[in-house]
């Protein structure tokens, strides 16, 4: 049996291959169990905006392509995109302003009643949530001066825009024989 008889058998058109060894996709907080952060909750606070941030839009860009290759769409998409970003990192700050607050009430309920060892729990847990505070204030401003972490799917989508672009290109007039 020769090479090329092996693959032109009958049933092995390449069908049988499974789409997961040539295509990875992207896990969705559905394909996964909850987790949880630092702060012991679920799916919450700076995990959300991280969440967010970490996406890989090239796709998105890349579908946004095909469907209207004109540029002032990609520029529209984008700034979409950024407004996003923006509203959850609203969402992310509105999150831990009521979560401080909460804390501080139980330190000071719990400090009138003298449980030193849970004030101490409590005010760690308050520290850690100003920190991850301080952190999305820091992403907020990069998003606010088109730096930083938030700059990232920006240019994610815009080069997924460009490479559906490219295909475009590509299968229209390049692989065209003349």
């Amino acid at each position: 049996m020769g090479l090329f008889t092996f693959f032109n058998k009958k049933g092995s058109n390449g069908r049988d291959i499974p789409e997961n060894i040539f295509v990875e996709k992207e896990n969705t907080p559905t394909d996964k169990p909850e987790e949880k952060n630092n702060l012991g909750l679920n799916e919450s606070g700076i995990v959300i905006l991280f969440q967010f941030l970490e996406k890989n839009h090239e796709g998105k860009g890349y579908d946004d392509a095909l469907i209207n290759p004109d540029s002032s769409h990609m520029q529209q998409n984008a700034e979409s995109l950024k407004n996003e970003l923006e509203r959850t990192i609203r969402k992310v700050k509105t999150f831990y302003e009521d979560f401080i607050r909460e804390i501080d009430f139980h330190i000071t309920s719990r400090s009138r009643s003298g449980m030193i060892d849970t004030v101490e729990e409590l005010s760690m847990k308050r520290e850690i949530a100003e920190s991850h505070v301080k952190k999305v204030l820091d992403i907020e401003e990069g998003v606010r001066n088109n730096k930083g972490d938030g700059q990232g799917i920006i240019m994610s989508y815009t080069r997924g825009f460009k490479n559906g672009l490219a295909a475009i290109s590509h299968h229209n007039i390049l692989k065209r024989k003349f």
